[in-house]
């Protein structure tokens, strides 16, 4: 069967336009009414458009919108979707409530400005009904705008806020489609879309944090976030001025081996920070695409049962598809300047000193160390047992490589590498993958190795 045939922004504006169901108003601050001058630019904008407006004074935002602390924000987004949704169903509602759903679409966007090298961002979202005379729900996202000039970033944001309405109105049933749609018209590197969430009463079978994992999947970001609520959050929302303890892993399962890394992690971590610093400071749990591919895909249902198993045990969720430690460095020192320490084991340790994991980079291995370490990161060792010599290594007696072992001692002189202790020794007795086939055998000595409020979503699985 042949593909069906990607619309153009302009193709997607005009069946909007005909398309008498839909209609709406547009608030827009920031860069201009790119979005609603598409649905200018073709025929029939009569049929989309209620009204468009762009209060871009702050006395004038206040006056409409209520007075807020940041202008670029989510919360500005919110206030924005509801009082326009809200004018538009009051006058509007009783003449043609009966056969038309109503839309709101807004943005408020921090553009290139003059003299200005600053992120450039904003927040989207559409606040619509599904049918004539109900609730309406929501579809937020934030996008970053990666344009240098300000008329490239205008174009780019006129270009994703089309394809969120019509994927909003025509695309809503299948997540992967309506991701991959956002960024339709746009080359590779023009956007990021870091965060995407759909709310309201029709939305309520919707799993966020799936959206989180496509967005990662289809490549509109490099990393995506949720919180032990399981609520999507945006990066830089969560991680400004607060230090993180991330460790890595594939949490298949969840183990009690984590829980003690983390444990002995916090305390070293402790040492490096100040009083203020330890109530800022935040726990991540990182699992890369690269741990969750099985046979080329990835299976939601597993993917549900690690983050399940990790919002029960309190932790923040990211997702990413920095396989090398040094992206998932830079990623992070983006959004905060306060300390950053990496929990690993030996193993991974290991593979830091392997030259594919640096294939890309024109100064190799060392270019990656340096990469890594750039903005202050340390990496947080936790001991292995050897099976075949019974030796525990630590990060203290690890060998490196044999022509990198100078370096390794640079690293740990200097303390980017630090090593941390093991609470309970017995829990290096076994690995991730012995665990998982003692649950694949329906070996039930696996409840000794995973906590307690991990044991439902390994018996979950088991059912399936």
């Amino acid at each position: 069967m042949a593909e069906k045939p990607e619309l153009s922004t302009y193709e997607k504006a005009l069946a909007i336009n005909l398309d008498l169901k839909r209609y709406g108003v547009f608030a827009e601050i920031g860069a201009g009414q790119e979005t609603a001058n598409w649905f200018f630019r073709v025929s029939g904008s009569a049929g989309t458009v209620a009204k468009t407006i762009s209060a871009y004074d702050m006395t004038m935002s206040d006056a409409l919108y209520g007075k807020g602390n940041r202008y670029v924000s989510q919360e500005r987004l919110h206030a924005m979707l509801a009082y326009e949704y809200s004018l538009l169903e009051q006058r509007l509602g009783p003449v043609r409530g009966k056969d038309t759903t109503f839309f709101s679409f807004c943005n408020t966007v921090r553009a290139r400005g003059y003299q200005d090298s600053g992120e450039c961002h904003g927040w989207l979202g559409i606040r619509l009904q599904l049918k004539p005379e109900t609730k309406p729900c929501e579809i937020v996202l934030h996008v970053r705008l990666l344009d240098e000039s300000n008329a490239d970033q205008m174009d780019a944001l006129g270009k994703i806020g089309v394809n969120l309405i019509y994927a909003a109105f025509y695309l809503r049933k299948n997540l992967t489609d309506f991701v991959e749609s956002l960024a339709a018209g746009l080359t590779k590197g023009r956007i990021e879309v870091d965060m995407l969430r759909f709310s309201g009463e029709d939305f309520r079978y919707v799993d966020n944090r799936l959206c989180a994992l496509q967005l990662v999947q289809s490549s509109l970001t490099e990393a995506a976030m949720f919180n032990e609520r399981g609520e999507i959050v945006q990066a830089t929302d969560v991680l400004y001025k607060r230090p993180i303890l991330l460790l890595r892993g594939s949490f298949n399962p969840v183990l009690n081996l984590h829980l003690d890394m983390i444990r002995q992690s916090r305390t070293v971590f402790s040492n490096v920070l100040d009083e203020a610093q330890k109530a800022r400071s935040l726990e991540i749990c990182e699992i890369s695409m690269n741990n969750l591919l099985r046979d080329g895909a990835v299976d939601h249902e597993d993917f549900i049962d690690r983050a399940d198993a990790l919002q029960a045990l309190g932790k923040t969720v990211l997702i990413s598809r920095s396989a090398e430690f040094h992206r998932i460095a830079t990623y992070l020192s983006r959004h905060t300047a306060e300390p950053i320490a990496v929990i690993l084991s030996i193993g991974l340790l290991n593979e830091l000193f392997k030259e594919k994991w640096s294939a890309n980079l024109a100064g190799g291995v060392l270019e990656s160390f340096g990469r890594l370490f750039k903005n202050g990161v340390q990496l947080f060792v936790y001991p292995w047992h050897n099976a075949h010599s019974r030796e525990l290594v630590t990060a203290e007696n690890f060998k490196a490589p044999e022509n990198w072992q100078h370096f390794y001692t640079h690293l740990i002189q200097n303390e980017r590498i630090l090593p941390i202790g093991v609470g309970d020794p017995s829990l290096l007795a076994n690995t991730g993958r012995k665990i998982m086939k003692m649950i694949e055998a329906d070996d039930t000595s696996w409840r000794d190795w995973v906590p307690l409020e991990a044991h439902g979503m390994v018996e979950r699985k088991l059912k399936r």
